[in-house]
């Protein structure tokens, strides 16, 4: 059987941001969720272009949308 895969959205906040979601995300914001730690989430864009570490609550340059 296999497992359910979870996604959330990624929203650049920042000019770095911003740059990096048009070039490399295609402008997609979902991201599939890769790993998980406590406070932290490993994501993946759709495209499979881009991979990080984002805080679950967000950060500067990025906001956490589930």
């Amino acid at each position: 059987m296999k497992s359910r895969r979870k996604f959330v959205n990624l929203i650049p906040v920042s000019k770095e941001a911003k740059y990096r979601f048009f070039t490399s995300m295609d402008c997609f914001h979902g991201c599939e969720i890769k790993d998980e730690k406590e406070n932290m989430l490993f994501l993946e864009s759709i495209n499979g272009q881009y991979l990080t570490w984002v805080p679950k609550e967000g950060n500067y340059h990025w906001k956490v949308v589930k």
